[in-house]
């Protein structure tokens, strides 16, 4: 052995640790400046500031030896060697492991550490046998930061013939672990329900360790902890429903059961025995007992464990995914109860089975609600998919109410949101979902969901409204979070019973002591809670994140549909209008020659009344086909020529466009009324115009009463009962219309009266006409994003809607 590292190892030992105090500068030598909580305990203000992973100490009924991996030396030893193991830990430290475990026991371990996977993960190693100095000992073995440990431990025939196992297996001579965890297995496989599910796992637990109360321990999205099954002696006091606050589990304690799956404590009044040297001497730092089934406990878990009258307990850990959801906690009351490393190891695996089957369980227990909102969704989205709109989920069945198990559901889709059920006003929707998008950094986070069951504590102005939204389900759709689905539920008085007062502070001993202390009262404890709804269900959860990806998936195809729809729309309209305006303008030019050769003509001699005739007609044609190519030259500039969107007064536009048709009512025959004053409307004001002049000019001039009257009015966008008739899209809008006593039109020609240069009377009849101005009508509404439609009786008058565009399209 190293001469220099064993008279490091003796003064560093030898000296009074209690004088012992850390140096600012860092300078003391290894060993000197870490702390356990055996010999110097800890003045903290808060349970996280315990150095629970690296506690300096063991529990005493067992040994614990660090140990260089290259060559199995020695490197840390409990203080307690000598009684455990027969050697003092002075004598073992710089040497190799063989001095206790024998060469065939240190070529078993070199071989573990070669070819198994020991990496914070202890497993068995072999049982040193018994001597005349110390009992039989079971050896696990893991690895971490580099080192190895070695943890040593009384073995399971030397407790069974001691008579202290406390387990009812150990009435056998040979426990059969694997046909109770069959047994068990089946058990909770078979559950239907998560509540059947949690107490046979106890029960279940509680058989297999015969301890006196085994508790199924549930995490609430606050960390507040519910004991939600147990298993127990009968003179017991139950403690199913009772909840304890977070700090009594701690953050650094649920870290820890997160990456572990067993903590043994079999004797709350155990000594602790030191780590000799207190530091790893080739790190400097104090070992990481994280896995250690031996690591010291906790000074607030003992003290708090002590005020509850708990003698020795197991605890194991529940988890969804690797996410830590609950602990089975098993207490003992009238003694130490030692649980040795066979029947952990069947505890640990029933542990581990519960964890992956909780999931299947609850899908189980929720298949129904999840087939049903799954369907709902899918036709939520087909319906979405055919109507080109997502409002259509808040109106009609089915509705994002349909499946959810919410009281209202708000979307908020083209710049206004959408609302079924109860829901907060739109002002408060506002301010609500700007918070939401935020909280959720949407840029940065594609997939997020946020969920609460009481959003006045995330959200204080939420209180006004917490009678109809205190649980919050939200979800954005699309990166910008322009688009916003919410579910919610009201507010649910209830009342909570805790195990203790979670709002008494504990004072330290002393006055001037800082130590924190846990709480001694555990007697039931009642609270009424306000602003708190339901919590939503994980299967609600789910189903509202695969709705979301769904939309999204949705808008983007439709998104790039529509791009490439539009670009091909685009370049078509372009290559149309260029074809009207340049074959408008290149066929005047010989339509003129044509006029002029006839002119000449007729004026050069006295043709004869044949030759007049035709002459006559050419003149007639040539003029027919200006005005033809003069509606196509229009025609293309509607197509072409931008915009101009304003809040228009349509009186005004329409005592513009009755000015520039007078010469055609001033008979005295005609009437044009306008029975009440038209709302304005967001439009290009001298296209509308135009579309108003060509309604009226038709109205008058297909007419062939003895009196004619031309009515202009609306239907506003909540007058329900006079638009039962009108098309889809044009919901929520202001529908104008002319209506006319004219000639009328029959059903079958609706369609082909909007088609370029169409008439249904011969070229002379009513005032003859190219047949472009309906078709000019449509195109403009269009460009307005608007519709055009006709409702009409022959002989008895024609009425011609139309919508302008809507003021969140601007």
């Amino acid at each position: 052995m190293d001469k220099n590292f064993t008279e490091v190892v003796q003064s560093t030992f030898a000296e009074p640790l209690a004088a012992a105090t850390p140096e600012v500068d860092g300078a003391m030598p290894w060993g000197q400046e870490t702390y356990s909580t055996k010999r110097h305990g800890f003045s903290i203000n808060n349970c996280e500031s315990e150095p629970i992973r690296t506690p300096g100490c063991i529990q005493a009924h067992g040994a614990l030896l660090v140990l260089r991996c290259s060559d199995l030396s020695v490197l840390q030893a409990s203080e307690n060697t000598l009684a455990i193991l027969g050697h003092k830990p002075l004598d073992l430290l710089g040497h190799s492991v063989a001095a206790v475990v024998n060469e065939e026991g240190a070529i078993r371990l070199r071989s573990m550490l070669a070819t198994e996977q020991t990496d914070r993960n202890p497993i068995y190693a072999f049982t040193l046998p018994a001597n005349d100095e110390v009992a039989a000992l079971d050896v696990t073995l893991h690895t971490i930061d580099g080192a190895a440990i070695l943890e040593f431990e009384a073995a399971v025939r030397s407790q069974r013939a001691a008579g202290t196992m406390p387990h009812s297996l150990s009435q056998n001579a040979n426990p059969d672990y694997y046909s109770f965890i069959k047994k068990s297995v089946t058990r909770i496989q078979t559950a239907d329900t998560v509540q059947e599910f949690c107490q046979a796992l106890a029960e279940e637990v509680r058989v297999l360790s015969s301890l006196d109360r085994v508790m199924i321990y549930k995490f609430h999205p606050d960390n507040h902890g519910e004991v939600v099954a147990e298993s127990r002696l009968s003179h017991l006091v139950p403690w199913v429903g009772l909840h304890y606050p977070a700090a009594d589990i701690p953050k650094s304690a649920r870290d820890i059961f997160a990456k572990t799956w067993i903590r043994p404590v079999p004797d709350m009044h155990c000594e602790l025995a030191e780590m000799i040297p207190r530091a790893n001497p080739d790190t400097g730092q104090p070992i990481d007992m994280i896995h250690c089934a031996l690591r010291g406990v906790s000074a607030m878990y003992t003290e708090y464990s002590k005020n509850m009258g708990v003698a020795a307990s197991l605890t194991m850990s529940l988890r969804r995914e690797s996410v830590l959801w609950g602990l089975i906690i098993c207490h003992r009351y009238s003694g130490p109860s030692h649980v040795p490393y066979e029947l952990r190891a069947a505890c640990e695996f029933l542990a581990q089975v519960a964890s992956l089957q909780y999931r299947a369980v609850e899908d189980r227990e929720n298949a129904t609600y999840r087939l049903r909102l799954e369907e709902v969704n899918q036709k939520l989205l087909s319906i979405a998919a055919q109507e080109g709109g997502l409002a259509s989920m808040t109106d009609g069945e089915p509705s994002l109410l349909s499946a959810m198990h919410a009281s209202g559901a708000a979307l908020f889709h083209r710049d206004r949101w959408w609302r079924v059920g109860s829901t907060p006003t739109e002002s408060q929707l506002e301010a609500l979902g700007q918070w939401v998008v935020g909280r959720l950094d949407v840029g940065a986070i594609v997939s997020s969901v946020y969920v609460t069951h009481s959003l006045a504590t995330d959200y204080p102005a939420g209180a006004e409204f917490a009678d109809v939204a205190s649980g919050v389900l939200a979800a954005p759709l699309s990166r910008s979070g322009q688009n916003l689905m919410m579910w919610f539920r009201p507010e649910v008085e209830k009342t909570v019973n805790w195990g203790g007062n979670p709002h008494d502070d504990t004072p330290a001993a002393d006055p001037g002591d800082t130590l924190v202390r846990p709480r001694h009262s555990f007697e039931p404890f009642s609270e009424s809670v306000f602003r708190h709804a339901t919590p939503w269900l994980e299967v609600e959860i789910d189903a509202v994140s695969r709705l979301r990806a769904l939309i999204m998936e949705l808008v983007i195809v439709r998104a790039e549909r529509l791009a490439g729809l539009n670009a091909d729309l685009a370049r078509s309209n372009e290559e149309l209008d260029a074809f009207a305006y340049v074959a408008s303008h290149d066929l005047k030019e010989p339509l003129r020659g044509i006029s002029k050769y006839a002119h000449q003509l007729m004026e050069a001699g006295s043709p004869d009344e044949d030759d007049k005739r035709k002459l006559e007609g050419l003149l007639r044609l040539t003029l027919r086909m200006d005005s033809l190519l003069d509606s196509l030259l229009h025609f293309s500039r509607v197509g072409r020529e931008e915009l101009t969107l304003e809040n228009v007064d349509m009186n005004d536009v329409l005592g513009d466009a009755m000015e520039m048709i007078g010469s055609r009512t001033s008979d005295g025959r005609t009437q044009i009324v306008a029975p009440r004053r038209l709302p304005p409307a967001m439009c290009d004001r001298v296209r509308v115009r135009e579309v108003l002049v060509n309604l009226l000019s038709n109205a008058v001039k297909y007419n062939d009463k003895a009196d004619k009257r031309v009515e202009v009015n609306y239907v506003g966008a909540h007058e329900a009962s006079l638009r039962r008739t009108f098309p889809p899209g044009s919901e929520g809008q202001t529908v104008y219309y002319v209506r006319d006593n004219g000639i009328g039109i029959a059903s079958r020609h609706f369609e082909q009266v909007f088609k370029m240069f169409k008439r249904l009377h011969g070229r002379e009849e009513f005032g003859g006409g190219t047949g472009a101005g309906l078709t000019i009508v449509r195109k403009l509404v269009e460009r307005h994003r608007g519709q055009v439609w006709i409702d009409s009786i022959a002989g008895e008058g024609s009425t011609f809607f139309f919508t302008t565009s809507r003021s969140d399209e601007t």
